[in-house]
């Protein structure tokens, strides 16, 4: 047993440990964890870069499926040629030693380029030396226990790194003396799996790695938190190994207890099952690997309970199906068609309605009054709102109501009903502009034919051209406004022709703005109008009210058909020599039909003014 596997009270407790910095452990010295940091790695390169680049290309494009040509770093070269038994009299020479990779299946191939290779690199620099492997033949090492020379070759400087395979080694390895650097004695194994194992990685795949903590140790600490304590600490070194490493976004750890993880094997839990299948060790205190016998020999197997809970998920296979084809006809296809629904009802100018008056509105307005669109959506729109989803709503359907048959004919119908509401939403959007500059056009106009007493356009463009324009009652503009106005009224007309039909050609983008800047024009004039008009109303009605002021009191007085007082609130009027009460409704009525006439002084009423108020007089 390795000496590091002690008894774990013999350095304190898990809880004790997991606050100390230590110091990094690699038996193979401070490798090197970026570009920059190898200075003697650096020297080397910088002298021998033209051969090696030189090297590299030659290769690669007789043998282009290489995916990896690495430079080993000094501080590996030992135990590199420990591993690889080179010679004595090789070793003095100061070997600079070559990683090339190359695919599993071009492994029978591997004398004869290991041979090429050696024949290259002589020509090149007769220091070099070329190490030739597979990704096996480096999942080998971990497997065999070989963590050191794993660790040397991992570490290399890339100069060809097709698929990522070599930052993806690197980043872990750094990663992994991160984890072992604060907490070594507590890591069980630290294991590489995933894509990059079964040999599926690419330069964006994700490297997914495996810590095992031993949790035996616990002592004051909950479970629980001592694992989210470690995954912290992990996960807080991810940045850390990507920044040294040159390589982004890269590693995936899943942190698991010893006894949380000896649990999931004994239940042969998939997630588990694949990790110790396909998982490799970059580190492992004797427990990993006896795992994998054990799988590989089929001693792990499910217990009875977790057969049992893993057959309970095909038993309720066919209720889960049920389930899905259900919601699917009642809830996905029902808001899937339902809310854009509402949208175009809500652009027509309706406001927002329940499920039933929604489908009722639809088939009222767009089928039977607009006939905007044809009726079989209004039966589709119909038979998923109030058949299926109001349906399942008042339990009148159920799972395993629905086929699958059916649910292929609702689907079909929804996308088509989807499709159909896009052209009609076209339509809408061309009858809304339609009527929106028909009805600018009318409220401009007609405000101006009623206030100049004129019909017809030209009539009332002339006519408020000579009494309104150059008389400097409205600025010139206005003129422009109002044939502007005229003309986009006619292209519309024009572009559109007959409304509510489907080959009506919709306005092009450029006639929309133009509608849109037609609308504001007419909001302008109507506004002036409205305007004008008040102020010749304020100036008709001061026209017929005088201020009376007699010695004892005043009143207002308005010569209107009948002379009216109003004083205090109260209001009379002078009829036939007398003065009786009236009405505010009166005053108004007479008011009004008084606009637009000169005033007339009742010189009779005159006499009864004075009988009333004494010597007065009327100021305006």
């Amino acid at each position: 047993m390795d000496k590091s596997h002690k008894k774990l009270s013999e350095s304190g407790s898990v809880e004790q440990n997991l606050a100390k910095d230590y110091v990094p452990k690699s038996k193979l010295g401070s490798l090197p964890m970026s570009e920059s940091i190898d200075e003697t790695l650096k020297k080397k390169m910088d002298a021998t870069q033209k051969g090696i680049i030189k090297f590299k290309d030659e290769l690669t494009k007789k043998y282009k499926f290489i995916e990896v040509v690495g430079i080993i770093p000094a501080q590996a070269a030992q135990k590199i040629e420990e591993e690889y038994e080179i010679s004595e009299a090789d070793t003095k020479r100061g070997l600079i030693h070559l990683l090339i990779v190359i695919p599993e299946k071009h492994f029978k191939n591997i004398g004869k380029i290991r041979l090429d290779a050696i024949d290259m690199a002589k020509k090149i620099n007769d220091k070099f030396w070329a190490h030739i492997m597979t990704p096996v033949d480096i999942w080998n090492l971990g497997l065999d226990s070989k963590f050191d020379v794993m660790e040397a070759i991992s570490m290399s400087y890339p100069v060809l790194d097709k698929n990522g395979l070599l930052g993806s080694l690197r980043v872990t390895q750094i990663h992994k003396s991160l984890v072992l650097r604060k907490f070594e004695k507590y890591v069980t194994s630290y294991v590489i799996g995933g894509s990059i194992v079964r040999g599926e990685t690419t330069k964006t795949s994700d490297v997914d790695v495996f810590v095992i903590i031993d949790d035996t140790d616990v002592k004051r600490m909950p479970r629980l938190e001592l694992k989210e304590k470690l995954r912290g600490i992990i996960y807080s070194y991810i940045q850390e190994a990507e920044t040294m490493s040159g390589v982004k976004n890269k590693l995936s750890p899943q942190i698991y207890l010893m006894t949380d993880f000896w649990d999931a094997v004994k239940d042969a839990h998939p997630v588990m099952f694949t990790f110790i299948r396909d998982g490799i060790p970059l580190y492992d205190r004797g427990a990993f690997l006896p795992w994998k016998s054990l799988l590989r020999m089929g001693k792990i197997r499910p217990s009875p309970e977790a057969m049992d809970m893993f057959m309970s998920s095909g038993d309720k296979l066919k209720e889960t199906v049920e389930r899905r084809v259900f919601d699917i006809a009642t809830l996905d296809l029902f808001y899937g068609i339902f809310t854009p629904t509402q949208g175009l009802l809500m652009l027509y100018g309706q406001a927002p309605k329940n499920h039933r008056e929604t489908v009722k509105a639809f088939r009222e307005t767009f089928v039977d009054k607009e006939k905007m669109i044809e009726k079989r959506y209004a039966d589709i729109l119909e038979e998923i709102v109030i058949e299926y989803f109001k349906g399942m709503e008042h339990g009148k359907l159920k799972p395993g109501d629905v086929s699958g048959a059916k649910l292929d004919e609702l689907t079909k119908n929804s996308l088509d009903y989807i499709k159909r509401l896009k052209e009609l939403r076209e339509q809408i959007e061309k009858r809304v502009q339609e009527k929106s500059i028909e009805q600018v056009y009318d409220d401009v106009f007609g405000m101006l034919g009623a206030l100049l007493k004129k019909s017809g356009e030209a009539a009332i463009i002339k006519a408020f051209d000579e009494k309104l324009v150059k008389e400097g009652k409205f600025p010139p503009k206005f003129l422009n406004s109002l044939r502007l106005i005229s003309q986009t009224k006619k292209t519309v007309v024009k572009t559109c022709g007959e409304t509510g039909k489907k080959k009506d050609r919709s306005l092009t983008a450029k006639q929309s703005r133009h509608v849109d800047n037609a609308r504001k024009l007419g909001l302008e004039i109507t506004n002036a109008l409205v305007e004008y008009t008040q102020r010749k109303e304020i100036a008709s009605f001061n026209k017929v009210r005088f201020l009376l002021k007699g010695r004892n009191s005043d009143a207002e007085i308005l010569f209107l058909k009948e002379t009216f007082i109003t004083q205090g609130g109260k209001i009379q009027k002078i009829s036939n020599g007398n003065v009786v009460d009236s009405t505010p409704e009166e005053l108004e009525e007479q008011i009004d039909s008084q606009k637009g006439t000169g005033v007339k002084i009742d010189f009779k009423a005159m006499d009864v003014l004075k009988k009333m108020f004494g010597e007065f007089e009327l100021i305006q």
